[in-house]
């Protein structure tokens, strides 16, 4: 068990939380384990027993060639891969070689229980329980994304069904469905990318609560950007974060074209209830299903931050430019319009550098 005093404690060593550790070392911070007296020090704590964050736990089938956005993390490139290997066999191997390369000391497994005030100070320290002892920090920076919480929707009979429901965070390959009646929910990236993949061996059906607005031409960087400012104004006033997507539209991506020259690609309203043996749709037909794949997204997974007592009335935490608002020592990275890897990476930089700009006149 640990108990120690450090300038910043960093949950979560995924993308967002990796980025802070290396801007940290690089503004002058060091890992607690090898601090020196006088020496700024920080530590990563990391819930996962393996490097890699979420990546190693996505699905069997997402290939390099099929990720998503960028996925670098600073200053050191993603080695050379085969675009046809899984990305949960490449990106957790380059997150090991990267927390190596730069000595980030990362904590694990290490489960954070609470982050509570050590006193009624506004300048004082926070205090991070975990299994494995405690942590009084001066900030602490928050970087434990969405992934460990998956977002199940409720409807009517849901517990009655038969057959097999799984989110999308269980989801292995598709040929633990091969002949099965299946249905997709969700309107994202996963959901269409996992209809095309499944639907090669199973009777897909695909439902939205709302119609997906297709976009035809190339990625619309102000498009993206005006989304991001309108998230932003969301956790801004303690709204729960609204993804990207569902601003920007979805964009048609090579197993969207695929499906769609299958004729898969067709997108039914949610359905009004589940029953045994499927679901009861709206104008009362029936569709039969033996599996049931909810590819609904996922929340925040900041449930440790609850002493701090954050939470608006609306379910969000107030948040400007990645720091909360309510509780300025604390930044929250990885949440709202940094979800991206991309917006983790420079997440993780600003935090630092409001972070050392606040040190440096407490050093003069």
């Amino acid at each position: 068990m640990e108990s120690a005093p450090v300038d910043v404690v960093v949950i979560g060593a995924g993308q967002a939380g990796l980025s802070a550790a290396y801007h940290l070392q690089r503004r002058g911070f060091v890992p607690a384990g090898r601090a020196q007296s006088g020496d700024e020090t920080f530590v990563v704590l990391d819930a996962e027993p393996e490097p890699g964050g979420a990546w190693q736990h996505r699905w069997e089938s997402l290939r390099m060639a099929t990720v998503n956005g960028i996925h670098e993390l600073p200053g050191f490139a993603v080695p050379p891969a085969d675009p046809a290997a899984s990305s949960r066999d490449i990106l957790p191997a380059y997150f090991a070689a990267y927390e190596e390369r730069f000595a980030l000391d990362v904590r694990r497994p290490v489960a954070v229980r609470a982050v509570r005030r050590e006193d009624d100070d506004p300048e004082g320290r926070l205090r991070v329980e975990t299994d494995r002892g405690e942590w009084s920090a001066r900030h602490v920076i928050n970087a434990t994304g969405t992934w460990s919480r998956p977002f199940w929707p409720h409807y009517p009979g849901q517990a009655r069904f038969l057959g097999r429901q799984l989110h999308v965070a269980d989801y292995v390959s598709r040929d633990e469905f091969a002949g099965a009646k299946v249905v997709i929910v969700g309107a994202g990236i996963s959901a269409v990318q996992l209809l095309d993949e499944i639907s090669q061996v199973a009777d897909t059906f695909w439902v939205t609560r709302r119609e997906p607005e297709w976009v035809d031409d190339e990625f619309d960087i102000p498009a993206r950007v005006a989304a991001i400012a309108g998230v932003e104004e969301r956790v801004r006033r303690g709204l729960p974060p609204g993804s990207v997507i569902s601003v920007t539209g979805m964009h048609w991506t090579p197993w969207a074209r695929a499906a769609q020259a299958r004729g898969v690609l067709v997108r039914h309203p949610m359905f009004a209830s589940i029953e045994e043996h499927g679901v009861r749709m709206p104008d009362g037909g029936f569709v039969a299903a033996d599996v049931i794949l909810w590819a609904t997204g996922f929340r925040a997974a900041v449930d440790h931050l609850a002493p701090l007592r954050l939470r608006t009335r609306e379910g969000g935490i107030r948040v400007a430019d990645g720091r909360s608002i309510d509780e300025p020592r604390l930044f929250l990275i990885g949440y709202g319009p940094s979800q991206s890897t991309v917006g983790a990476n420079r997440a993780g930089r600003d935090a630092v550098r409001a972070i050392v700009a606040e040190r440096a006149p407490m050093a003069a």
